[in-house]
């Protein structure tokens, strides 16, 4: 059986830098109340008419080709992770492959929000143990900033949410060499409408219904604190159950790459890990919440700054919408 290892890391964000005094003119906030409850002091915003969900990845995963050293035509296969595609139907897989004039490949799309990268790294790490394929652009990115509401009652996610995109090319190598060790997913639907968007809807009576743009379906909706009080368990639990696995100590991780949902999130999941902050990576602060992009986007930027090392013990952790949760153990 074959062994998966991520390749090259490249990620995308827009130009356009949103701050939280920028906010403060849209919405009743600040720096301060900003800060204090997300640790984010600027994040990227797109550009209508310049930046696409499509173009954004295609960009990434250029950049993640490049650093792999593999051409486009080595690619086998695109598993796409985005709650935000450009169309309605088809999915962004597609679309990549057709910026990137791959050949007819197949691609996958994965809807799993803020855990969605993670759920596509161990779907794409499935094909490459089975010999199905060889190379896979593994991709995660959003434009989230276009669906929220940037009034007052939309405040509490419209300061976290940010667009961008990240991707990695995960290669087959043999068993001996650094790869993925494990993946393991989690998901409890009992809690799905605590962050949610219902619009557009395809089981009411029609999709799209003026109801639906005065009620405000079409913004995301977060339940914050029951979020927080969920991510902090779950982050523990499926970063604990990745290192039991494998029998590994929370001592033996060379680097955290969490999810960047919450900067306080992150800081206590540190906080009950011990661990220093050299090893975990945080880029919330200047870049926001970009939901399945965080994480390629993490290691995109980690490996440029040199905290990536080969044979670097690395867990990357996920918890979201869904609720769902995962985590990813590898060596680098």
């Amino acid at each position: 059986m074959n062994k998966s290892r991520i390749l090259g890391a490249g990620h995308y964000v827009p130009e356009r830098i949103v701050t939280n005094k920028e906010l403060s003119e849209m919405m009743d906030t600040n720096d301060e109340w900003i800060v204090e409850r997300t640790g984010i002091h600027e994040r990227r915003w797109y550009t209508p008419g310049v930046d696409t969900v499509t173009n954004m990845s295609a960009k990434a995963s250029r950049m993640a080709m490049e650093r792999a050293g593999v051409s486009s035509k080595e690619i086998d296969f695109i598993v796409f992770a985005t709650i935000t595609s450009d169309y309605f139907v088809p999915g962004n897989g597609v679309l990549l492959q057709k910026e990137l004039g791959l050949p007819s490949i197949g691609a996958l799309d994965v809807k799993n929000a803020c855990s969605g990268f993670l759920y596509a790294l161990s779907v794409a790490d499935q094909f490459i143990k089975t010999g199905m394929y060889k190379k896979i652009l593994v991709v995660g990115a959003e434009i989230q900033s276009s669906g929220l509401d940037k009034s007052n009652e939309g405040r509490s996610s419209a300061v976290i949410f940010a667009d961008g995109a990240g991707a990695v090319v995960l290669g087959a190598v043999k068993q001996d060499e650094p790869g993925i060790l494990s993946s393991h997913l989690h998901s409890d639907g009992s809690f799905a409408e605590e962050l949610y968007c219902i619009a557009p809807s395809s089981s009411g009576k029609i999709r799209i219904s003026q109801e639906m743009v005065d009620r405000g379906d079409f913004f995301l909706k977060m339940n914050g604190n029951t979020v927080f009080k969920h991510a902090i368990v779950r982050f523990m639990e499926v970063i604990k159950e990745s290192l039991e696995h494998n029998g590994y100590a929370k001592e033996d991780i060379d680097l955290l790459v969490p999810h960047q949902a919450n900067l306080r999130i992150s800081q206590y999941i540190q906080q009950k890990l011990g661990l220093p902050d050299d090893k975990v990576f945080n880029n919330i602060m200047y870049l926001g919440n970009t939901t399945a992009g965080t994480i390629p986007i993490a290691l995109s930027q980690a490996w440029e700054q040199g905290r990536l090392r080969d044979g670097d013990l690395v867990c990357l952790a996920a918890f979201g919408s869904g609720f769902a949760w995962a985590s990813v153990l590898l060596r680098w």
